[in-house]
């Protein structure tokens, strides 16, 4: 209910460094969970002999039947490890987080960014994180009031930063981010939150295949691979959110971004004198995010140029 857009926006801020602090756990640990899937499946693969015979055409070696027990046998040997187990500990001394030490942000100042059991440094990316989600939640609160259109774009901005972050780090767009997100946008808009709903389908199919297209003439021309699929996704998941006649606009948003990121990265010295190849979906899930800021129908009037046939 829209009835005072500062209260509005507190209370949902509120709620924005809880967000933030759980996706914290979620960019650090959820890489790991799919890494030790993907182990697992090629054990089962490998342990298999039906299936080893069906993928690699010739029977497991009597080698790699000891290789693949031991595999098992270490796989099997690892703790738990999911986004609620273990609970969070320092990653240099093993100290187990404490409730009052893990208070989104204020526990980070109290703490003066050093871990209380060791004294190292708690990486100021944390804080950091937990801020940005709280001011989209109160961006959203102050837009929508508290009702379910805010609420469904603090859970659209809450999935960007995540696969922004996850991307950054991992070079990763998991499917369990970048399907929620396209699934959503088509919720909001047949709830009609967002854009018509034909618009919002019409966005996710084009968004879709344009870099499925772009991808597929680059590896004709070049016979590499100048991105993953969890690319054509999430501008897919875009699509969904803004509609059709914005999928030009955020590419060309998305090139802006890339911009300033490439300029930060060179300041502290990432970039300096090496090729280091930088994954796209940052600059998708940055522009998404920025038009989120703009305004969705504020968009057009900013990058005219972006909408050849008018605005929507």
């Amino acid at each position: 209910m829209f009835v005072f857009p500062a209260v509005d926006a507190a209370i949902a801020g509120v709620f924005g460094l809880l967000f933030g602090s759980f996706l914290n756990v979620v960019v650090h640990r959820f890489p790991k969970v799919m890494d030790r899937d993907w182990w697992k499946e090629i054990h089962a693969t490998l342990a298999d002999p039906q299936t080893h015979q069906a993928v690699f055409a010739r029977p497991p070696s009597k080698g790699l039947v000891a290789e693949t027990a031991a595999m098992g046998n270490a796989l099997e040997a690892l703790p738990p490890l999911s986004l609620a187990q273990p609970r969070s500990r320092c990653p240099h001394c093993g100290h187990m987080i404490r409730w009052y030490e893990n208070i989104p942000v204020f526990s980070w100042l109290a703490l003066r960014g050093k871990c209380s059991g060791c004294g190292k440094p708690i990486s100021p990316r944390y804080p950091i994180v937990e801020t940005v989600t709280a001011a989209f939640f109160a961006l959203c609160a102050w837009r929508w009031g508290l009702s379910p259109q805010a609420a469904a774009w603090a859970a659209f901005a809450f999935l960007l930063i995540g696969l922004f972050l996850i991307d950054m780090d991992t070079f990763l767009l998991p499917d369990d981010l970048t399907y929620p997100l396209l699934w959503l946008g088509l919720l909001a808009a047949a709830a009609g939150w967002t854009v018509p709903l034909q618009s919002a389908v019409l966005g996710g199919a084009a968004g879709y295949l344009a870099l499925w297209s772009v991808y597929h003439l680059f590896k004709l021309l070049t016979g590499k691979e100048g991105m993953g699929y969890g690319d054509f996704k999430l501008l897919a998941g875009l699509g969904a959110w803004f509609g059709v006649h914005y999928l030009l606009a955020i590419i060309l948003v998305s090139s802006v971004v890339g911009a300033v990121i490439g300029v930060i990265l060179l300041v502290v010295g990432k970039l300096a004198n090496k090729e280091v190849p930088m994954p796209f979906g940052p600059y998708l899930a940055g522009a998404g995010l920025v038009c989120l800021v703009i305004g969705p129908a504020r968009v057009p009037a900013l990058f005219p140029f972006a909408f050849p046939f008018g605005s929507p």
